[in-house]
Protein backbone atom coordinates (compact mmCIF):
# COMPACT_ATOMS: atom_id res chain seq x y z
CA UNK A 1 0.00 0.00 0.00
CA UNK A 2 1.00 3.27 -1.30
CA UNK A 3 0.51 5.51 1.91
CA UNK A 4 4.16 7.69 2.19
CA UNK A 5 2.90 10.54 -0.02
CA UNK A 6 -0.07 11.27 2.80
CA UNK A 7 2.50 11.89 5.68
CA UNK A 8 3.44 15.75 4.68
CA UNK A 9 -0.29 16.41 4.43
CA UNK A 10 -0.61 15.62 8.05
CA UNK A 11 1.21 19.03 9.90
CA UNK A 12 0.17 20.66 6.43
CA UNK A 13 -2.83 20.49 7.91
CA UNK A 14 -2.28 21.51 11.57
CA UNK A 15 -1.14 24.20 9.90
CA UNK A 16 -4.43 25.32 8.08
CA UNK A 17 -5.92 24.52 10.89
CA UNK A 18 -4.19 26.65 13.63
CA UNK A 19 -3.57 29.42 11.15
CA UNK A 20 -6.97 30.03 10.27
CA UNK A 21 -8.46 28.97 13.67
CA UNK A 22 -5.89 29.02 16.13
CA UNK A 23 -7.40 32.08 17.84
CA UNK A 24 -10.14 30.22 18.50
CA UNK A 25 -8.32 27.16 19.35
CA UNK A 26 -5.28 28.61 21.95
CA UNK A 27 -3.69 26.08 23.75
CA UNK A 28 -5.15 23.39 22.01
CA UNK A 29 -3.38 24.49 18.48
CA UNK A 30 -1.06 22.70 20.21
CA UNK A 31 -2.39 19.67 20.62
CA UNK A 32 -3.61 19.67 16.65
CA UNK A 33 0.19 20.11 15.62
CA UNK A 34 1.19 17.20 18.31
CA UNK A 35 -1.83 15.13 16.96
CA UNK A 36 -0.70 15.54 13.06
CA UNK A 37 2.92 14.37 13.97
CA UNK A 38 2.11 11.46 15.39
CA UNK A 39 0.04 10.30 12.55
CA UNK A 40 3.07 11.56 10.83
CA UNK A 41 5.08 9.20 12.80
CA UNK A 42 2.83 6.21 12.76
CA UNK A 43 2.49 6.63 8.87
CA UNK A 44 6.11 6.67 8.75
CA UNK A 45 6.56 3.21 10.63
CA UNK A 46 4.27 1.68 8.04
CA UNK A 47 6.06 2.96 5.22
CA UNK A 48 8.99 1.48 7.10
CA UNK A 49 7.56 -1.88 7.59
CA UNK A 50 6.36 -1.87 4.19
CA UNK A 51 9.33 -1.32 2.90
CA UNK A 52 10.62 -3.94 5.20
CA UNK A 53 8.21 -6.11 2.91
CA UNK A 54 9.04 -4.84 -0.68
CA UNK A 55 7.31 -1.71 -0.97
CA UNK A 56 9.65 1.10 -2.27
CA UNK A 57 9.38 4.28 -4.45
CA UNK A 58 6.59 4.77 -6.52
CA UNK A 59 4.87 7.46 -9.07
CA UNK A 60 1.44 9.51 -8.74
CA UNK A 61 1.69 10.26 -12.46
CA UNK A 62 3.22 13.09 -14.64
CA UNK A 63 3.72 16.23 -13.99
CA UNK A 64 5.48 18.25 -16.60
CA UNK A 65 7.02 17.02 -19.61
CA UNK A 66 9.92 19.37 -20.74
CA UNK A 67 12.01 18.89 -24.22
CA UNK A 68 9.81 15.60 -24.37
CA UNK A 69 11.05 14.12 -21.29
CA UNK A 70 8.89 13.39 -18.93
CA UNK A 71 8.97 14.39 -15.29
CA UNK A 72 6.65 12.17 -13.10
CA UNK A 73 5.19 13.32 -9.30
CA UNK A 74 6.16 10.78 -7.15
CA UNK A 75 7.82 9.92 -3.70
CA UNK A 76 11.06 7.87 -3.33
CA UNK A 77 11.13 5.23 -0.29
CA UNK A 78 14.38 4.17 0.60
CA UNK A 79 17.00 3.14 3.61
CA UNK A 80 17.73 7.12 3.88
CA UNK A 81 14.68 8.71 3.44
CA UNK A 82 12.77 6.29 6.13
CA UNK A 83 15.67 7.43 8.73
CA UNK A 84 14.74 10.86 8.11
CA UNK A 85 11.49 10.42 7.82
CA UNK A 86 11.31 9.05 11.19
CA UNK A 87 13.93 11.54 13.03
CA UNK A 88 12.06 13.92 11.92
CA UNK A 89 8.06 12.72 12.98
CA UNK A 90 9.53 11.66 16.31
CA UNK A 91 12.43 14.21 17.47
CA UNK A 92 9.48 16.66 16.14
CA UNK A 93 6.32 15.49 18.29
CA UNK A 94 8.83 16.03 21.29
CA UNK A 95 10.10 19.74 20.97
CA UNK A 96 6.25 20.19 20.05
CA UNK A 97 5.24 19.07 23.79
CA UNK A 98 8.23 20.93 25.02
CA UNK A 99 7.02 23.73 23.42
CA UNK A 100 3.78 23.76 25.05
CA UNK A 101 5.23 24.68 28.38
CA UNK A 102 8.27 27.39 26.83
CA UNK A 103 5.74 29.25 24.39
CA UNK A 104 2.93 29.01 27.26
CA UNK A 105 2.85 32.77 27.68
CA UNK A 106 3.17 33.85 24.54
CA UNK A 107 0.82 35.90 22.43
CA UNK A 108 0.86 34.24 19.14
CA UNK A 109 1.52 30.94 20.62
CA UNK A 110 -0.94 29.07 17.97
CA UNK A 111 0.77 31.26 15.12
CA UNK A 112 3.95 29.42 16.49
CA UNK A 113 2.09 26.06 15.94
CA UNK A 114 1.37 27.05 13.01
CA UNK A 115 4.71 27.48 11.52
CA UNK A 116 6.18 24.78 12.67
CA UNK A 117 3.57 22.41 11.41
CA UNK A 118 4.59 24.10 8.09
CA UNK A 119 8.23 23.73 9.02
CA UNK A 120 7.66 20.26 9.33
CA UNK A 121 5.55 19.37 5.94
CA UNK A 122 7.93 21.34 4.29
CA UNK A 123 10.81 18.80 5.74
CA UNK A 124 8.89 15.83 5.16
CA UNK A 125 7.76 16.56 1.53
CA UNK A 126 11.46 17.23 0.56
CA UNK A 127 13.03 13.99 1.96
CA UNK A 128 10.08 12.17 0.01
CA UNK A 129 10.88 14.12 -3.23
CA UNK A 130 11.70 11.60 -5.78
CA UNK A 131 13.18 14.64 -8.29
CA UNK A 132 15.38 17.68 -7.83
CA UNK A 133 12.28 19.85 -8.99
CA UNK A 134 10.08 18.32 -6.78
CA UNK A 135 12.59 18.82 -3.70
CA UNK A 136 13.46 22.56 -4.85
CA UNK A 137 9.90 23.41 -4.14
CA UNK A 138 9.75 21.70 -0.78
CA UNK A 139 13.23 23.27 -0.22
CA UNK A 140 12.32 26.79 -0.37
CA UNK A 141 9.39 26.20 1.81
CA UNK A 142 11.82 25.03 4.65
CA UNK A 143 13.93 28.53 4.23
CA UNK A 144 10.88 30.24 3.93
CA UNK A 145 9.67 28.74 7.20
CA UNK A 146 13.12 29.65 8.74
CA UNK A 147 12.49 32.81 7.89
CA UNK A 148 9.43 33.00 9.76
CA UNK A 149 10.23 31.14 12.87
CA UNK A 150 13.84 33.24 13.93
CA UNK A 151 11.98 36.20 13.21
CA UNK A 152 8.94 35.05 15.12
CA UNK A 153 9.69 38.18 17.63
CA UNK A 154 9.75 40.13 15.48
CA UNK A 155 9.76 43.29 17.38
CA UNK A 156 12.81 42.67 18.23
CA UNK A 157 15.34 44.13 16.09
CA UNK A 158 17.80 41.88 16.17
CA UNK A 159 15.34 39.03 15.56
CA UNK A 160 14.22 40.72 12.41
CA UNK A 161 17.59 41.00 11.33
CA UNK A 162 18.51 37.46 11.59
CA UNK A 163 15.62 36.37 10.36
CA UNK A 164 16.32 37.91 7.20
CA UNK A 165 19.89 37.63 7.16
CA UNK A 166 19.47 33.64 7.23
CA UNK A 167 16.60 34.03 4.29
CA UNK A 168 19.45 36.07 2.14
CA UNK A 169 22.44 34.07 3.15
CA UNK A 170 20.62 30.47 1.90
CA UNK A 171 18.91 32.12 -1.27
CA UNK A 172 22.48 32.71 -2.26
CA UNK A 173 23.17 29.02 -2.19
CA UNK A 174 19.88 28.58 -3.43
CA UNK A 175 20.61 30.28 -6.55
CA UNK A 176 23.71 27.74 -7.27
CA UNK A 177 21.56 25.20 -6.71
CA UNK A 178 19.07 26.03 -9.10
CA UNK A 179 22.05 26.40 -11.87
CA UNK A 180 23.47 23.28 -10.71
CA UNK A 181 19.83 21.36 -11.41
CA UNK A 182 19.27 23.02 -14.68
CA UNK A 183 22.62 22.32 -15.81
CA UNK A 184 22.37 18.41 -15.17
CA UNK A 185 18.75 18.64 -16.79
CA UNK A 186 20.32 20.16 -19.87
CA UNK A 187 23.55 17.76 -20.26
CA UNK A 188 22.13 14.31 -18.89
CA UNK A 189 17.99 15.09 -19.78
CA UNK A 190 16.93 14.29 -16.01
CA UNK A 191 15.82 15.43 -12.99
CA UNK A 192 15.54 12.45 -11.13
CA UNK A 193 17.25 11.56 -7.97
CA UNK A 194 17.50 7.60 -9.89
CA UNK A 195 19.18 8.90 -12.70
CA UNK A 196 21.97 9.90 -10.83
CA UNK A 197 23.80 6.34 -10.91
CA UNK A 198 24.09 6.94 -14.56
CA UNK A 199 24.40 10.08 -15.75
CA UNK A 200 26.74 10.50 -18.40
CA UNK A 201 27.84 13.43 -19.68
CA UNK A 202 30.91 15.90 -20.30
CA UNK A 203 32.90 15.41 -17.27
CA UNK A 204 33.72 19.42 -17.05
CA UNK A 205 30.08 20.24 -16.68
CA UNK A 206 28.95 17.27 -14.16
CA UNK A 207 31.45 18.40 -12.09
CA UNK A 208 30.36 22.14 -12.04
CA UNK A 209 26.85 21.00 -11.97
CA UNK A 210 27.61 19.04 -8.84
CA UNK A 211 29.48 21.85 -7.05
CA UNK A 212 26.86 24.02 -7.40
CA UNK A 213 24.59 22.06 -6.01
CA UNK A 214 26.58 21.76 -3.13
CA UNK A 215 26.25 25.03 -2.70
CA UNK A 216 22.64 24.49 -1.71
CA UNK A 217 23.54 22.69 0.93
CA UNK A 218 26.10 24.47 1.61
CA UNK A 219 23.67 27.11 2.43
CA UNK A 220 20.97 25.09 4.01
CA UNK A 221 23.81 23.46 6.04
CA UNK A 222 25.35 26.46 7.17
CA UNK A 223 29.12 25.40 5.27
CA UNK A 224 31.62 27.80 5.16
CA UNK A 225 31.57 30.82 3.87
CA UNK A 226 27.54 30.47 4.29
CA UNK A 227 27.48 29.64 7.68
CA UNK A 228 27.12 33.17 9.14
CA UNK A 229 23.69 32.84 9.14
CA UNK A 230 22.70 29.94 11.49
CA UNK A 231 24.27 31.76 14.86
CA UNK A 232 22.42 34.78 14.44
CA UNK A 233 19.12 32.10 14.34
CA UNK A 234 19.01 32.11 18.06
CA UNK A 235 17.30 35.32 18.40
CA UNK A 236 14.00 32.46 17.32
CA UNK A 237 12.73 30.20 20.08
CA UNK A 238 14.88 27.96 21.78
CA UNK A 239 12.75 25.23 20.58
CA UNK A 240 12.93 26.25 17.15
CA UNK A 241 16.92 26.30 17.71
CA UNK A 242 16.27 22.70 18.25
CA UNK A 243 14.52 21.87 15.27
CA UNK A 244 16.50 23.79 13.27
CA UNK A 245 19.55 22.33 14.62
CA UNK A 246 18.20 18.80 14.70
CA UNK A 247 15.87 17.38 12.63
CA UNK A 248 15.06 19.77 9.76
CA UNK A 249 16.52 22.93 8.04
CA UNK A 250 20.55 22.03 8.32
CA UNK A 251 19.93 18.55 7.65
CA UNK A 252 18.57 19.27 4.83
CA UNK A 253 21.80 19.88 3.00
CA UNK A 254 23.63 16.75 4.51
CA UNK A 255 20.53 15.14 2.99
CA UNK A 256 21.13 16.52 -0.46
CA UNK A 257 24.30 15.77 -0.52
CA UNK A 258 23.58 12.04 0.67
CA UNK A 259 20.84 11.82 -2.38
CA UNK A 260 23.18 12.94 -4.69
CA UNK A 261 25.98 10.80 -3.53
CA UNK A 262 26.03 9.02 -6.92
CA UNK A 263 26.61 12.15 -8.54
CA UNK A 264 29.37 13.33 -6.15
CA UNK A 265 31.40 9.77 -6.03
CA UNK A 266 31.64 9.85 -10.00
CA UNK A 267 33.23 13.20 -9.94
CA UNK A 268 36.26 13.30 -7.06
CA UNK A 269 36.58 16.95 -7.51
CA UNK A 270 33.22 17.49 -6.50
CA UNK A 271 33.57 15.17 -3.40
CA UNK A 272 37.12 16.64 -2.72
CA UNK A 273 35.10 19.97 -2.54
CA UNK A 274 32.46 18.78 -0.28
CA UNK A 275 35.44 17.22 2.09
CA UNK A 276 37.33 20.24 2.04
CA UNK A 277 34.61 23.00 2.99
CA UNK A 278 33.50 20.19 5.46
CA UNK A 279 36.44 19.64 6.67
CA UNK A 280 37.29 24.23 7.34
CA UNK A 281 33.59 24.07 8.54
CA UNK A 282 34.04 21.74 11.24
CA UNK A 283 37.40 22.75 12.85
CA UNK A 284 36.64 27.01 12.85
CA UNK A 285 33.23 26.40 13.97
CA UNK A 286 34.64 24.48 16.99
CA UNK A 287 37.47 26.88 17.89
CA UNK A 288 34.53 29.75 17.73
CA UNK A 289 32.93 27.71 20.02
CA UNK A 290 35.82 27.67 22.85
CA UNK A 291 35.40 31.01 23.74
CA UNK A 292 31.83 31.83 23.21
CA UNK A 293 29.85 32.59 26.62
CA UNK A 294 26.08 32.68 24.69
CA UNK A 295 24.95 29.29 25.95
CA UNK A 296 22.75 28.71 22.61
CA UNK A 297 25.64 30.01 20.42
CA UNK A 298 28.02 27.44 21.77
CA UNK A 299 25.41 25.06 20.62
CA UNK A 300 24.94 26.71 17.23
CA UNK A 301 28.37 27.34 16.49
CA UNK A 302 28.83 23.10 17.63
CA UNK A 303 25.97 22.19 14.92
CA UNK A 304 27.80 24.03 12.27
CA UNK A 305 30.91 22.53 13.31
CA UNK A 306 29.15 19.03 13.43
CA UNK A 307 27.57 19.18 10.33
CA UNK A 308 31.18 20.10 8.97
CA UNK A 309 32.07 16.26 10.08
CA UNK A 310 29.00 15.21 8.17
CA UNK A 311 30.21 16.83 4.91
CA UNK A 312 33.48 15.61 5.59
CA UNK A 313 32.77 12.16 6.10
CA UNK A 314 30.36 11.88 3.06
CA UNK A 315 33.83 14.05 0.99
CA UNK A 316 35.76 11.40 1.73
CA UNK A 317 33.40 8.38 0.96
CA UNK A 318 31.67 7.56 3.66
CA UNK A 319 28.05 7.66 2.83
CA UNK A 320 26.97 5.36 5.24
CA UNK A 321 29.49 7.53 8.23
CA UNK A 322 27.87 11.07 7.31
CA UNK A 323 24.15 9.97 7.02
CA UNK A 324 25.04 7.75 10.34
CA UNK A 325 26.39 10.94 12.01
CA UNK A 326 23.43 13.11 10.99
CA UNK A 327 21.29 10.32 12.65
CA UNK A 328 22.78 10.40 15.94
CA UNK A 329 23.41 14.06 15.84
CA UNK A 330 19.76 14.68 15.43
CA UNK A 331 18.98 12.97 18.97
CA UNK A 332 21.87 14.79 21.38
CA UNK A 333 21.69 17.96 19.64
CA UNK A 334 17.86 17.95 19.74
CA UNK A 335 18.65 17.41 23.19
CA UNK A 336 21.04 20.10 24.31
CA UNK A 337 19.02 22.33 22.32
CA UNK A 338 15.92 21.87 24.77
CA UNK A 339 18.34 21.65 27.62
CA UNK A 340 19.97 25.28 27.10
CA UNK A 341 16.22 26.16 26.36
CA UNK A 342 14.91 24.33 29.99
CA UNK A 343 18.06 26.58 31.91
CA UNK A 344 17.18 29.65 29.75
CA UNK A 345 13.78 29.56 30.87
CA UNK A 346 14.58 28.74 34.74
CA UNK A 347 17.38 31.28 34.55
CA UNK A 348 16.17 34.07 32.45
CA UNK A 349 19.56 35.02 30.46
CA UNK A 350 21.83 33.28 28.06
CA UNK A 351 25.29 34.14 29.35
CA UNK A 352 26.67 31.26 30.74
CA UNK A 353 29.38 33.28 33.09
CA UNK A 354 26.13 34.75 34.96
CA UNK A 355 25.42 30.82 35.78
CA UNK A 356 27.20 28.27 37.85
CA UNK A 357 25.52 25.69 40.05
CA UNK A 358 22.19 24.53 38.33
CA UNK A 359 22.91 21.19 38.76
CA UNK A 360 21.74 20.73 42.56
CA UNK A 361 18.67 22.92 41.55
CA UNK A 362 17.73 21.74 38.00
CA UNK A 363 18.50 17.78 38.33
CA UNK A 364 16.81 16.24 35.20
CA UNK A 365 17.77 19.27 33.30
CA UNK A 366 21.43 18.78 34.68
CA UNK A 367 21.36 15.10 33.96
CA UNK A 368 20.43 15.08 30.72
CA UNK A 369 22.53 18.38 29.87
CA UNK A 370 25.44 16.13 31.25
CA UNK A 371 24.42 13.02 28.49
CA UNK A 372 23.99 15.31 25.77
CA UNK A 373 27.50 16.48 26.75
CA UNK A 374 28.96 13.39 26.50
CA UNK A 375 27.13 11.82 23.48
CA UNK A 376 28.23 15.03 21.60
CA UNK A 377 32.21 14.93 22.78
CA UNK A 378 32.41 11.57 21.16
CA UNK A 379 32.69 9.71 24.71
CA UNK A 380 32.24 5.62 24.92
CA UNK A 381 29.09 4.18 24.71
CA UNK A 382 27.42 7.06 23.76
CA UNK A 383 25.73 7.56 21.05
CA UNK A 384 28.36 10.56 19.50
CA UNK A 385 31.19 8.15 19.71
CA UNK A 386 30.04 5.18 17.23
CA UNK A 387 28.97 7.52 14.74
CA UNK A 388 32.00 10.24 14.96
CA UNK A 389 34.76 6.94 15.10
CA UNK A 390 33.03 5.87 11.39
CA UNK A 391 33.87 9.26 10.15
CA UNK A 392 37.53 9.05 11.36
CA UNK A 393 37.86 5.43 10.35
CA UNK A 394 36.47 5.99 7.01
CA UNK A 395 38.64 9.02 6.36
CA UNK A 396 41.52 6.58 7.99
CA UNK A 397 41.17 3.51 5.27
CA UNK A 398 40.49 6.20 2.89
CA UNK A 399 43.74 7.85 2.75
CA UNK A 400 42.74 11.02 3.84
CA UNK A 401 45.46 11.63 6.27
CA UNK A 402 44.94 15.96 6.18
CA UNK A 403 41.12 15.54 6.70
CA UNK A 404 41.89 12.24 9.42
CA UNK A 405 43.86 14.98 11.56
CA UNK A 406 41.10 17.87 11.07
CA UNK A 407 38.77 15.71 12.33
CA UNK A 408 40.66 14.65 15.24
CA UNK A 409 40.92 18.13 15.88
CA UNK A 410 37.44 18.99 15.92
CA UNK A 411 36.75 16.05 18.11
CA UNK A 412 39.04 16.98 20.84
CA UNK A 413 37.54 20.85 20.59
CA UNK A 414 34.78 19.48 20.71
CA UNK A 415 35.16 17.75 23.84
CA UNK A 416 36.43 21.01 25.52
CA UNK A 417 34.28 23.69 24.35
CA UNK A 418 31.23 21.22 25.75
CA UNK A 419 32.88 20.57 28.32
CA UNK A 420 33.59 24.13 29.14
CA UNK A 421 29.92 24.89 28.86
CA UNK A 422 28.39 22.24 31.51
CA UNK A 423 31.31 23.41 33.97
CA UNK A 424 30.45 27.02 33.69
CA UNK A 425 26.88 26.68 33.72
CA UNK A 426 25.93 22.90 36.09
CA UNK A 427 28.88 23.07 38.41
CA UNK A 428 30.87 25.51 40.78
CA UNK A 429 29.44 28.13 42.29
CA UNK A 430 26.62 30.20 41.20
CA UNK A 431 28.64 33.62 39.86
CA UNK A 432 24.99 35.93 40.07
CA UNK A 433 22.02 36.13 41.64
CA UNK A 434 19.66 33.63 39.71
CA UNK A 435 16.47 31.73 41.53
CA UNK A 436 16.84 28.59 39.17
CA UNK A 437 14.15 26.12 39.52
CA UNK A 438 13.04 22.92 37.69
CA UNK A 439 10.90 22.99 34.27
CA UNK A 440 7.48 21.79 33.94
CA UNK A 441 6.83 18.14 32.73
CA UNK A 442 6.03 18.75 29.36
CA UNK A 443 9.69 20.39 28.99
CA UNK A 444 11.40 17.48 31.19
CA UNK A 445 9.94 14.22 29.75
CA UNK A 446 11.14 15.25 26.00
CA UNK A 447 14.80 15.85 27.72
CA UNK A 448 14.51 12.65 29.85
CA UNK A 449 13.21 10.25 26.63
CA UNK A 450 15.74 11.98 24.30
CA UNK A 451 18.64 11.55 26.74
CA UNK A 452 17.79 7.67 26.12
CA UNK A 453 18.23 8.15 22.30
CA UNK A 454 21.54 10.40 22.74
CA UNK A 455 22.72 7.88 24.96
CA UNK A 456 22.09 4.64 23.20
CA UNK A 457 21.38 5.70 19.82
CA UNK A 458 24.69 4.69 18.39
CA UNK A 459 24.20 1.15 18.39
CA UNK A 460 21.53 0.88 16.12
CA UNK A 461 24.27 1.77 13.27
CA UNK A 462 27.24 0.62 15.16
CA UNK A 463 29.84 -1.86 13.38
CA UNK A 464 29.02 -4.58 15.60
CA UNK A 465 29.79 -7.52 13.37
CA UNK A 466 32.62 -5.51 12.14
CA UNK A 467 34.60 -4.10 15.07
CA UNK A 468 37.67 -6.91 14.64
CA UNK A 469 40.65 -6.09 13.37
CA UNK A 470 40.24 -8.74 10.40
CA UNK A 471 37.22 -7.22 9.20
CA UNK A 472 37.68 -3.15 10.17
CA UNK A 473 41.45 -2.76 9.82
CA UNK A 474 42.62 -0.07 12.46
CA UNK A 475 39.12 0.36 13.79
CA UNK A 476 40.64 -0.20 17.54
CA UNK A 477 43.32 1.53 16.94
CA UNK A 478 41.13 4.49 16.09
CA UNK A 479 38.62 3.82 18.56
CA UNK A 480 41.16 4.15 21.00
CA UNK A 481 42.90 7.53 19.66
CA UNK A 482 39.30 8.66 19.34
CA UNK A 483 38.48 7.75 22.89
CA UNK A 484 41.77 9.24 24.40
CA UNK A 485 41.35 12.64 22.17
CA UNK A 486 37.99 13.15 23.74
CA UNK A 487 38.95 12.46 27.19
CA UNK A 488 41.91 14.63 27.04
CA UNK A 489 39.16 17.46 26.10
CA UNK A 490 37.12 16.63 29.11
CA UNK A 491 40.42 16.60 30.87
CA UNK A 492 41.73 20.29 30.20
CA UNK A 493 38.43 22.12 30.57
CA UNK A 494 38.15 20.45 33.79
CA UNK A 495 41.86 21.60 34.85
CA UNK A 496 40.65 25.37 33.19
CA UNK A 497 36.98 25.47 34.46
CA UNK A 498 36.87 23.30 37.98
CA UNK A 499 40.80 23.10 39.28
CA UNK A 500 40.90 26.80 37.86
CA UNK A 501 44.55 25.70 36.62
CA UNK A 502 46.28 28.63 34.18
CA UNK A 503 48.07 26.77 32.09
CA UNK A 504 49.64 29.05 29.65
CA UNK A 505 49.58 33.13 30.65
CA UNK A 506 46.67 34.79 29.22
CA UNK A 507 48.62 37.57 27.36
CA UNK A 508 50.29 35.02 25.17
CA UNK A 509 47.33 33.82 23.57
CA UNK A 510 44.79 37.52 23.54
CA UNK A 511 45.82 37.90 19.56
CA UNK A 512 43.93 34.03 18.98
CA UNK A 513 41.18 34.78 21.79
CA UNK A 514 40.34 37.90 20.08
CA UNK A 515 40.06 36.38 16.47
CA UNK A 516 38.10 34.09 18.28
CA UNK A 517 35.63 36.35 19.91
CA UNK A 518 35.27 38.22 16.81
CA UNK A 519 34.53 34.64 14.54
CA UNK A 520 37.44 35.69 12.66
CA UNK A 521 36.20 38.82 11.27
CA UNK A 522 34.00 37.54 8.39
CA UNK A 523 30.97 39.07 9.20
CA UNK A 524 33.13 42.41 9.12
CA UNK A 525 34.68 41.25 6.06
CA UNK A 526 31.39 40.55 4.41
CA UNK A 527 30.04 43.81 5.76
CA UNK A 528 33.29 45.36 4.20
CA UNK A 529 33.40 43.79 0.83
CA UNK A 530 29.86 42.93 0.15
CA UNK A 531 27.25 44.75 2.36
CA UNK A 532 28.41 48.18 2.68
CA UNK A 533 29.19 48.54 -1.69
CA UNK A 534 25.82 46.98 -1.91
CA UNK A 535 24.21 49.89 0.63
CA UNK A 536 26.31 52.33 -1.34
CA UNK A 537 25.03 51.14 -5.17
CA UNK A 538 21.24 51.24 -3.89
CA UNK A 539 22.03 54.32 -2.63
CA UNK A 540 23.25 55.68 -5.96
CA UNK A 541 20.79 54.15 -7.83
CA UNK A 542 18.17 55.72 -5.73
CA UNK A 543 19.53 58.97 -6.14
CA UNK A 544 19.93 58.07 -9.86
CA UNK A 545 16.15 57.67 -10.15
CA UNK A 546 15.02 60.79 -8.07
CA UNK A 547 17.95 62.83 -10.38
CA UNK A 548 17.76 62.09 -13.47
CA UNK A 549 14.37 59.29 -14.09
CA UNK A 550 12.30 61.32 -11.78
CA UNK A 551 13.67 64.49 -13.21
CA UNK A 552 12.84 63.95 -16.87
CA UNK A 553 9.22 62.55 -15.97
CA UNK A 554 8.74 65.86 -14.03
CA UNK A 555 10.29 68.05 -16.62
CA UNK A 556 8.09 66.88 -19.47
CA UNK A 557 5.03 67.46 -16.97
CA UNK A 558 6.54 70.91 -16.11
CA UNK A 559 6.76 71.51 -20.38
CA UNK A 560 2.95 69.91 -20.55
CA UNK A 561 2.34 72.15 -18.01
CA UNK A 562 3.65 75.18 -19.61
CA UNK A 563 2.16 74.95 -22.73
CA UNK A 564 -1.21 73.92 -21.43
CA UNK A 565 -0.99 76.79 -19.40
CA UNK A 566 -0.75 79.28 -22.89
CA UNK A 567 -3.83 77.67 -24.20
CA UNK A 568 -5.69 77.74 -21.15
CA UNK A 569 -5.50 81.29 -21.90
CA UNK A 570 -7.63 81.02 -25.30
CA UNK A 571 -10.26 79.55 -23.25
CA UNK A 572 -11.99 82.59 -22.37
CA UNK A 573 -15.95 81.66 -22.95
CA UNK A 574 -16.55 84.82 -24.91
CA UNK A 575 -18.50 83.95 -28.39
CA UNK A 576 -16.64 87.23 -30.07
CA UNK A 577 -13.68 85.88 -29.31
CA UNK A 578 -13.97 82.79 -30.61
CA UNK A 579 -15.64 84.32 -33.65
CA UNK A 580 -12.92 86.35 -34.13
CA UNK A 581 -10.59 83.84 -34.48
CA UNK A 582 -12.50 81.70 -36.69
CA UNK A 583 -12.95 85.27 -38.80
CA UNK A 584 -8.78 85.97 -38.71
CA UNK A 585 -8.03 82.13 -39.52
CA UNK A 586 -10.28 82.22 -42.58
CA UNK A 587 -9.02 85.63 -43.49
CA UNK A 588 -4.99 83.97 -43.51
CA UNK A 589 -5.82 80.76 -45.52
CA UNK A 590 -7.44 82.64 -48.33
CA UNK A 591 -4.66 84.88 -48.54
CA UNK A 592 -2.16 81.69 -48.48
CA UNK A 593 -4.37 80.24 -51.40
CA UNK A 594 -4.51 83.47 -53.18
CA UNK A 595 -0.89 83.27 -52.88
CA UNK A 596 -0.79 80.17 -54.30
Amino acid sequence: MNIAHYIPLFPFLAFVINIFMGRRLKVASAYVSIAACVLAFIFSLLVFQGFSAGQGSYSLGTWLVINGKSLNFGVIVDPLTIMMLLIVTFIGCFILIYSIGYMHDDPRFSRYFAYISLFMSSMLGLVLADNFILLLIFWEGVGLCSYLLIAFWYERPAAAAAGLKAFITTRIGDTGFLVGILILFFACGTFHFTDLKSVTGPESLLTLAAILIFTGAMGKSAQFPLHVWLPDAMEGPTAVSALIHAATMVAAGVYLVARCFPLFSAHPMALQTVAVIGGISALMAATIATVNNDIKRVLAYSTISQLGLMMLGLGVGGLSAGTFHLMTHAFFKALLFLCAGSVIHAVGTQDIQKMGGLLSKMKITGATFCIGTLALAGVPPFAGFWSKDEILLTAWNNHHPILFVVALLTSFLTAFYMARLIFLVLFGSARSQLHAHESPLTMTIPLMVLSVFAAFAGFIGAPIKEVGMEAHGGSFLIMAISTVVSLTGLGLAYLLYIRRIVLIPVSSVSGLHNLLVNKYYIDEIYDYVLIKPCLRLCQGSFVFDAKIVDGLVNAMASITQFFSGLLRKTQTGLIQNYLFVQILSLVLLLIWLLKI
